[in-house]
């Protein structure tokens, strides 16, 4: 049966880059228009290392949240190799620190001050573990000779398997998972590790990067993988299964930053998540367990309530606008995924626009 019309559950985003300064706004509204809560990345200059500098950095999002929308961040810390036990024990006592994100060291952008050695933050885990703070991570390896297109299989396989057996009690999250040994790996790992999905790893694969010349704006980390990694993502998102679940990993960056010669990796997505993952589940005939992977199981994972009021998406062709201002003056400029493209779906109600 066709369906033209979805109600779900207000979603929430499980990983997501804000930034900050003058673009904040901005990009604030994005996620507010369609997300009740998102986890908001730590990785600013400098970086949110401290829950007085999370809370700081909380005080300027809700600022910027625009009137009529109600929108609430929830915080991480990053992980660095100064990261003590005391700075565990504050995030866990702190009611709006949900994680720490791990991020080996240069994996990405603004990673410089992550990890080189887990060896050495093996008591920061053990301190999470019992605390219950899930540990957020990049999974990609950051050996120069791992193949780029197969650092997050070799970071599952040689790392997180150790990080999962010498603390067998650490919550932990396999962002932006993007191949195939990755989704089985969670799969097959306890049921306190869980990962997310982005839209963009469900609807390209690499060949998109370069489909009438290099698409920069495609570029993002970990990169896209071959088409059977993107079909085995489908296949678990649109599973049923609870370990997975919806995180945007939308990362802006002003144009000049990513059509350069040294672009930045990052897909913009926060205008339109919702419709694009909702295209990704009409297509694999799985609108029905949308309302999980977005709504259900996220909410189930971190230990929060699931949302109360709804939003309402319909199949509806509109066309992403070809820029977005990014900057107090609107004098950046910011390329979203789909730029100048129709869309099927469009989100047409939401509760909690006031």
């Amino acid at each position: 049966m066709n369906v033209d019309r979805i109600e779900l559950p207000r979603p929430d985003d499980w990983h997501l880059h804000l930034r900050d300064g003058a673009a904040l706004g901005e990009l604030v509204a994005h996620s507010a228009r369609q997300f009740g809560r998102a986890i908001v990345m730590p990785n600013l200059r400098p970086p949110i290392t401290s829950v007085a500098m999370a809370l700081a950095y909380r005080e300027r999002i809700l600022a910027a949240v625009p009137a009529g929308l109600a929108f609430e961040p929830l915080m991480t810390l990053y992980l660095t190799p100064k990261t003590t036990t005391a700075d565990i024990d504050a995030a866990v006592a702190c009611p709006y620190v949900h994680g720490v994100k791990l991020y080996p060291a240069g994996a990405t952008t603004n990673a410089d001050s992550g990890v080189r050695d887990l060896d050495g933050v093996d008591t920061v885990l053990s301190a999470m573990a019992a605390g219950g703070l899930p540990l957020l991570v990049h999974a990609e390896s950051i050996d120069p000779q791992v193949d780029v297109f197969d650092r997050e299989a070799v970071f599952v396989r040689e790392t997180l398997s150790r990080v999962v057996e010498r603390h067998p009690q650490l919550r932990l999250v396999v962002e932006h998972v993007s191949t195939a040994q990755a989704v089985d790996w969670v799969r097959d790992a306890p049921a306190h590790v869980g990962a997310t999905i982005t839209a963009h790893h469900l609807l390209y694969d690499r060949n998109a990067m370069f489909q009438g010349g290099i698409r920069p704006h495609l570029y993002c980390l970990p990169v896209l993988k071959r088409a059977r990694h993107r079909q085995a993502l489908v296949a678990a998102a649109t599973s049923g299964n609870p370990k997975f679940f919806l995180g945007t990993d939308s990362a802006p960056h002003e144009r000049s930053t990513k059509e350069t010669g040294c672009g930045c990796a990052g897909t913009f997505t926060a205008h339109a998540a919702l419709e694009l993952y909702a295209e990704v589940f009409d297509r694999a005939g799985a609108l029905d367990r949308l309302a999980g992977f977005a709504s259900r199981f996220g909410p189930g994972f971190y230990g929060l309530p699931v949302a109360t009021d709804r939003v309402t998406l319909e199949r509806q062709a509109w066309t992403v606008p070809a820029s977005y201002p990014l900057g107090a003056l609107g004098e950046g400029e910011l390329v979203p995924l789909r730029a100048g493209e129709e869309m099927a779906w469009r989100l047409v109600a939401a509760d909690a626009i006031r």
